[in-house]
């Protein structure tokens, strides 16, 4: 009992001090209470900015369509033809050298071909081959081939026809879609062409001239064409050439067999004119040599 008396005692002598200390406890309680009551606050919001972002704009560019160029109707010439030669439709090599050109015409089939290339091959003979579209369309391979032996190529027109009985317009028709159909092949004929069956007259070669080429005819024509139906021979294929023989000499021969008797003169006389002319001392050249760029073999 003495220690209670003691306790009140004392906090009656000291009863401000007890109402503060109470008060500060009552306060720290009423803190406590309300920290622990107190919701969770979530992350922070992002305020947005207040700063007026300027627009990105967006410019469509409008495409302009490429302009698509059709083709002339004009070829563009290959390599052009002297002047010189201009209303000619030339027959022999405007030479004193001994040269000989061998030339090959192919409208038909490609009978003779194999031979002729390997012929050519062996003696290393560079010849001229005047090639009809229609020949070009339907043996690409063949053409290619003799593109790859290194030999020249001409155009001989699209379908062979007489060009005396077309007017100008289907005569450039003829040669144009020629040249096309050699060029899908990798065969660039211009500027040289020979007229189909040889039919020709000054308007013929005044519209083949139009169109960047030289007509190119021959010296001789061995008739190896006509077959053994015809009375040849690779004996008289080889007379006829060597009986012409002069300086410039362009030889006619053909790569085809013949309809009816399937004979190949003009590859079967190949090695016995190559052998004779030579005897002769002569060389074998190109077409080009009339465009001063002759392959001499």
């Amino acid at each position: 009992m003495v220690e209670v008396s003691a306790v009140k005692a004392w906090l009656l002598a000291h009863r401000p001090l007890a109402t503060g200390g109470a008060v500060l406890v009552l306060c720290g309680v009423a803190v406590l209470v309300l920290v622990l009551l107190r919701p969770v606050s979530g992350p922070p919001v992002a305020t947005p900015s207040t700063t007026t972002s300027t627009p990105v704009t967006t410019t469509t560019a409008t495409t302009t369509a490429p302009t698509t160029t059709r083709p002339t109707a004009e070829p563009s010439p290959g390599v052009p033809f002297p002047e010189s030669l201009r209303g000619q439709d030339v027959s022999r090599l405007p030479t004193d050298r001994r040269v000989v050109a061998l030339t090959f015409d192919a409208g038909a089939n490609a009978a003779g071909l194999p031979s002729i290339l390997r012929t050519l091959a062996d003696q290393r003979v560079r010849a001229t081959f005047f090639l009809t579209g229609d020949f070009a369309q339907s043996d690409p391979g063949h053409v290619r081939a003799i593109l790859a032996a290194g030999h020249r190529a001409g155009n001989h027109s699209m379908t062979h026809p007489y060009l005396t009985k077309l007017p100008d317009n289907e005569i450039a028709g003829e040669l144009t879609r020629a040249e096309q159909a050699l060029l899908r092949t990798g065969a660039d004929p211009r500027p040289l062409f020979r007229f189909p069956y040889g039919d020709r007259d000054a308007r013929t070669i005044a519209a083949v001239n139009a169109r960047g080429y030289v007509a190119v005819r021959w010296t001789v024509d061995t008739l190896g064409w006509q077959g053994t139906t015809g009375g040849g021979s690779a004996q008289r294929v080889l007379e006829r050439t060597v009986t012409a023989l002069q300086p410039g000499e362009i030889v006619l021969m053909h790569i085809g067999s013949h309809p009816e008797d399937k004979s190949t003169l003009d590859a079967d006389a190949l090695p016995g004119v190559i052998a004779a002319i030579r005897a002769r001392g002569y060389e074998f050249v190109t077409l080009d040599a009339l465009l001063g760029q002759g392959t001499t073999g």
